[in-house]
């Protein structure tokens, strides 16, 4: 059995899943579901329709589930969906979705969220991915898998940020970030590969070949979309694949220095 400080407010309702703790001066809402092993550090928030996976750790006052910080929101049925083994650091704020964006946000598992990280409203998050102190993700923001935010930076409605990718610290991010990439600055704009984290999860064969495609999409000064399309038709890398991917499919377009030729 989890201890549970009587302390606590738990309506009733809410699902709570075994050996979970939950400390003093926390609020449990009914429509909330705890996976089992959760640990809720005191003066934690759990609000509305937040479902909570397994072996997550929430330190004090994290705000989870509160609604959407969107004008239009006029308490439709939203909710927040939270993974597995994901770490919640103090003050840090998650909103549900909203009806115009899906009515979900969603964040996967084996997650870092340092202090004052907020989620908006129908953001989406991968799985492995590090938010450090007070990266702000404003609404319908979707990261993919392994994904490093730096601290304090804000990122734009809508932004994409591929597997793999980074942001600096203290940047602010308006356009798509590729797979593999890093940005910084403000406003942000490519510096190049993100070969830090790379390494740690790719072989160098695969870095090369992302090293080469990167020189002809970003640093040629040939159109971008046209340059993409002609790499995927000879590549047999599916790493080179997924970017070049993501370069033809963006909707906010990409942030490098565009160079003449």
């Amino acid at each position: 059995m989890g201890k549970i400080s009587p302390q606590a407010i738990i309506e009733d309702g809410a699902i709570i899943g075994t050996d979970v703790e939950i400390g003093p001066f926390c609020f449990i809402s009914s429509q909330a579901k705890i996976g089992d092993g959760t640990t809720i550090a005191q003066s934690t928030c759990i609000y509305g329709k937040t479902t909570i996976g397994k072996n997550n750790t929430l330190f004090s006052h994290a705000v989870i589930g509160s609604i959407p910080q969107d004008l239009k929101f006029n308490g439709e049925d939203v909710e927040l969906i939270i993974g597995d083994n994901n770490t919640i650091r103090e003050f840090t704020l998650f909103n549900p979705g909203t009806k115009g964006g899906g009515g979900k946000t969603i964040v996967g598992s084996h997650n870092l969220f340092m202090g004052y990280v907020h989620l908006g409203h129908d953001v989406i998050i991968g799985n492995h991915c590090i938010l450090a102190n007070a990266a702000t993700l404003a609404g319908h923001v979707e990261l993919g898998d392994f994904v490093v935010i730096g601290g304090m930076t804000p990122i734009h409605q809508f932004i994409h940020v591929g597997d793999y990718a980074m942001v600096g610290g203290a940047s602010a991010l308006a356009q798509d970030v590729p797979p593999f990439c890093m940005a910084e600055g403000n406003r942000a704009t490519l510096r190049g590969l993100n070969l830090t984290g790379l390494r740690r999860h790719l072989e160098r064969e695969d870095i090369n070949e992302l090293k080469s495609a990167y020189r002809e999409l970003f640093e040629s000064g040939k159109p971008l979309k046209d340059t993409a399309s002609k790499i995927l038709e000879s590549t047999k890398n599916h790493y080179v694949n997924d970017l070049c991917d993501f370069v033809l499919k963006t909707k906010r377009g990409i942030p490098f220095e565009r160079k003449k030729i």
